[in-house]
């Protein structure tokens, strides 16, 4: 699995707390966030790394901000997203295994950093269980694609 992990000026101790995880679990990842602590603006670093999951060029996207909405918003206005915003072990979980997100979005002024690296591992882990659920997000894709007659 190979992982893309960004994030803004208000979620750089996360990131580091995350990237630690990821080489505890001997994850490839690329860092694409910000290195600063002044005000940056979170779309211009969501857009490119959704970009990069949704080309596949990566696997998975992490993306951290305040609260993690509007790096939510921003990746998911990207074809081929699904993106999920997570403040809890058991979204983690479903959000994998229902919905087959491709990212995962946390906010830094929502949780600690010992609940955001459950929080990854549960994701990480958790596989998509199909089925049923495959046509739901088939319908979702349709939709994204223009296919409105195959989305209904």
């Amino acid at each position: 699995m190979k992982v893309i992990i960004t994030a803004d000026h208000a979620g750089t101790t996360i990131r580091n707390e995350v990237k630690q995880l990821l080489d505890e679990m001997a994850i490839q990842y690329e860092d694409a966030g910000c290195s600063c602590e002044h005000s940056v603006d979170f779309p211009d670093y969501a857009l490119p790394a959704a970009e990069r999951v949704a080309s596949g060029e990566f696997d998975r996207g992490i993306f951290i901000c305040g609260t993690g909405i509007g790096m939510s918003i921003a990746a998911n206005k990207v074809k081929g997203i699904r993106g999920a915003l997570v403040s809890d072990v058991f979204s983690a979980k479903l959000t994998r295994q229902h919905n087959d997100s491709n990212v995962l979005a946390m906010g830094e002024r929502v949780i600690g950093p010992g609940l955001a690296r459950e929080i990854v591992k549960t994701w990480l882990e958790t596989e998509f269980d199909g089925g049923r659920h495959e046509t739901r997000i088939g319908k979702v894709t349709a939709y994204e694609n223009n296919e409105t007659s195959k989305a209904r």
